[in-house]
């Protein structure tokens, strides 16, 4: 399935959507949504083969199959968007948001 799904991205442009909401019992304090588009290169099948092999099980703890945080940067042309958003935190308006009351240090 992994390979099959690299395969299926391979020179393709996709976008990942991550969200996250605050909350303080059943109110919602504060909501965010993010959007990245990353683009694949072409990728050869026998490249998808040998990274496959070299990172082994840890293409399955990734959503994409592509471990962007690691040897996975390989398989992407462009990005565009934030970073933290394709790992699956927007992490950048969350500490604006946690800094605006003061949760966190300014």
């Amino acid at each position: 399935m992994r390979r099959d799904h690299l395969l299926s991205l391979s020179g393709q442009v996709h976008q990942l959507n991550s969200g996250i909401v605050l909350l303080r019992g059943n109110d919602i304090l504060w909501k965010h949504v993010s959007s990245a588009r990353m683009s694949v290169r072409v990728l050869r099948p026998e490249f998808i083969d040998a990274h496959l092999q070299r990172v082994g099980t840890k293409a399955l703890s990734s959503v994409g199959a592509y471990q962007l945080e690691g040897e996975g940067i390989q398989l992407i042309e462009k990005i565009d968007g934030d970073y933290f958003t394709i790992l699956g935190l927007p992490m950048l308006p969350l500490l604006a948001k946690l800094r605006d009351p003061r949760v966190i240090d300014a």
